[in-house]
């Protein structure tokens, strides 16, 4: 699940390693796009088939930097919260990013308020 995705993520750039290897999942691969297409990590990869897929996940670095700050996450499987498209707002001035999983699938804050879509607040990244 996303959750443990990002926990492998935040851990890994806390020790400066290179990739890491975590178990395939479809909202796990859609969470990892909308990192890439924001620049949180460089790239990933699926390998493998069926039941023993994983994604190669290869973290950035900026100047020796970890190229994500800070991760909170919102919602979780004891307590899920929503959110309207109106209440959107920006996470750290526009720095930040939120995480919506909507009817449209799993987007970030702001397609989701392009749209006019709200959903599921799952994680806010820096």
């Amino acid at each position: 699940m996303y959750i443990d995705l990002l926990t492998k993520i935040k851990n890994a750039q806390a020790v400066k390693k290179e990739s890491i290897k975590v178990s395939y999942s479809k909202m796990d691969e859609r969470v990892l796009e909308i990192l890439k297409e924001n620049n949180f990590i460089k790239d990933f990869d699926k390998k493998g088939r069926g039941a023993k897929r994983i994604i190669e996940i290869e973290l950035k670095y900026n100047k020796e930097e970890k190229a994500i700050s800070g991760i909170k996450l919102i919602s979780k499987p004891s307590l899920r919260l929503y959110i309207g498209y109106k209440d959107i707002k920006q996470v750290r001035n526009g720095y930040g990013l939120l995480v919506v999983s909507t009817p449209k699938g799993v987007i970030t804050g702001r397609e989701a308020k392009k749209i006019k879509v709200g959903g599921e607040m799952l994680f806010k990244i820096w």
